[in-house]
C-alpha cells in the first residue's frame, strides 16, 4: 500500500471515524434533547429550562475543560466522556421505557439536559484537540485534515437534528438507544486516537482563569474585533432563542411534528454550507466589511420576518436565510482575528471569544421558559430588533477600520 493511502487509511481509522461518531452524538443530543422534554412533559416552560440547562454546563466547564484535555490527554478525556455520555443515555432509556410519563420521566430528561451538555463538551473539545494534534503531524497536509474535519462537523449538524426528530417519532426510548450507540461507538473508536502532548504536572493549575484574562484583555485591546464580537454576541441571543423555541412553535403553533422541528436545523445547515462557500469567494473579490455587513443586513431582516411568517414553510426557508447570513458573519470573524490576533495569544483570546458568544444561548433557554407560548413571537421581534441594532452599531464602527478593507 502506497505511504500516502496509509497515512490516510490510519487518520481514517483513529481521527475521522471517532469524530463522525461523536459529531452525529454531539448533534443528536444538542438538538433532540429538547424535542424529547416537549414530547414527554408538553410543557414550553420545560423544554426552555431543559435548553438552558444544556447550555449552563458547557460554560461552565469552558473555562477548565481544556486544562483537563491538556493534563489527561485528547484520547483519554474523549473515551472517559463519550463513555459516561452512553451510561447516561442508557440509563434515561430505561427509565423512561418503564416510566414514559410523570414526574420521574420529566426529572429525567431535565437530568439528561445537564449531564449530556457538560459531557458533550468534554468529548467536543478532545476531539478537537485531538484533531489539531493530527494536523499538525500532516505538516504541509495540514489543511486537508482540517478540511475533512470541518466536513464531518457540517454534515453530522446536518443529519443530526432530522434523524433525532425521526427517531422520536418511533419512542423517546428508541432515540436515546440511537445516541448510546453512537456514544459508545466513539468511546470504543476514542480508543485508537494517538495520544495528545499533556501539560506537565508541574504546570500552574490556574492557567486556564489567567488565560481567558488574557484573552479578555486582548479582545479590549483590538476594537475591531470587539466590535465584531459585539455585535455578533446580540445575534447570537436572537439565533439562540430560535432554537430554544423552535420546537413549542413548530408543534404548537404551526401543528407540525418533531420531525419537522430537526428539518429546519438540517436546512439551515444546508443553507449555511452554501453561503460560507459563497463568502470566501465574495471576500477575495469585494473584502471583508462589504461581505460582512451585506450578512448583517440580510439576517436582521430575515429574524425580523420569523415572528410574522405565516406558515411552516415560510418559517423554515426565513430561519434558512437567517443561519445562512450568520454563516457568512463567522467567516469574516474567523479572517478578522486571524489577522489581529496575536500568535502568541491566539488560544486564550480564542476560548474567550467563543465564551463570549456562547453565553447568550443559556439566557435564551431561559426567556423560553418564562414566556408564555402565545407570546413566543413577541420575544422573537425584540430580540430581532436587538440583533439588527447591535449589527448595524458594529458594522458602521468597523466601516472604516483598516483591519476591514482588504
Amino acid at each position: 500500500m502506497p505511504r500516502h493511502a496509509r497515512h490516510t487509511a490510519g487518520l481514517m481509522r483513529s481521527i475521522y471515524l471517532p469524530r463522525t461518531a461523536d459529531a452525529l452524538a454531539f448533534a443528536m443530543s444538542t438538538y433532540g434533547i429538547p424535542l424529547l422534554v416537549l414530547a414527554t412533559t408538553r410543557s414550553a416552560t420545560l423544554t426552555g429550562v431543559a435548553f438552558a440547562l444544556e447550555w449552563v454546563p458547557r460554560l461552565a466547564a469552558f473555562g477548565w475543560v481544556g486544562a483537563v484535555v491538556d493534563r489527561r490527554g485528547a484520547s483519554v478525556v474523549f473515551f472517559l466522556a463519550s463513555l459516561g455520555r452512553m451510561l447516561a443515555l442508557a440509563a434515561g432509556a430505561v427509565v423512561l421505557s418503564l416510566h414514559p410519563a410523570g414526574i420521574v420521566a420529566s426529572a429525567t430528561v431535565m437530568a439528561l439536559a445537564a449531564v449530556t451538555g457538560v459531557l458533550t463538551e468534554f468529548s467536543y473539545i478532545a476531539a478537537e484537540t485531538a484533531g489539531a494534534a493530527a494536523g499538525r503531524r500532516a505538516g504541509p497536509q495540514a489543511h486537508r485534515v482540517q478540511a475533512v474535519l470541518l466536513g464531518i462537523d457540517q454534515t453530522a449538524t446536518l443529519a443530526g437534528p432530522a434523524l433525532a426528530g425521526l427517531l422520536l417519532l418511533a419512542g423517546p426510548p428508541r432515540m436515546l438507544a440511537v445516541i448510546t450507540v453512537l456514544s459508545l461507538l466513539a468511546a470504543l473508536l476514542a480508543l485508537r486516537t494517538p495520544p495528545s502532548p499533556v501539560a506537565p504536572a508541574r504546570a500552574p493549575k490556574n492557567s486556564t482563569g489567567a488565560g481567558l484574562i488574557t484573552g479578555w484583555r486582548t479582545i479590549r485591546s483590538l476594537p475591531a474585533l470587539g466590535w465584531l464580537v459585539t455585535g455578533l454576541t446580540l445575534s447570537n441571543l436572537a439565533t439562540g432563542f430560535l432554537q430554544a423555541a423552535g420546537p413549542v412553535i413548530v408543534v404548537n403553533h404551526y401543528g407540525q411534528s418533531t420531525t419537522a422541528v430537526g428539518l429546519v436545523w438540517s436546512a439551515a445547515a444546508a443553507a449555511t454550507l452554501l453561503a460560507v462557500a459563497v463568502c470566501r469567494f465574495a471576500i477575495d473579490r469585494l473584502g471583508l466589511w462589504p461581505v460582512g455587513a451585506a450578512c448583517a443586513a440580510l439576517g436582521s431582516l430575515a429574524c425580523l420576518a420569523v415572528s410574522q411568517a405565516p406558515d411552516y414553510l415560510s418559517y423554515l426557508v426565513l430561519v434558512a436565510i437567517l443561519m445562512s447570513a450568520e454563516g457568512g458573519m463567522t467567516v469574516v470573524l474567523r479572517t478578522l482575528r486571524s489577522r489581529l490576533i496575536p500568535p502568541d495569544r491566539f488560544g486564550s483570546t480564542l476560548s474567550a471569544t467563543i465564551l463570549i458568544l456562547l453565553l447568550p444561548f443559556p439566557v435564551a433557554g431561559v426567556l423560553t421558559a418564562i414566556t408564555p407560548p402565545d407570546a413566543l413571537g413577541h420575544v422573537i421581534t425584540g430580540c430581532a430588533v436587538l440583533q439588527a441594532f447591535g449589527l448595524f452599531l458594529a458594522f458602521a464602527r468597523l466601516r472604516t477600520d483598516p483591519a476591514l478593507r482588504t
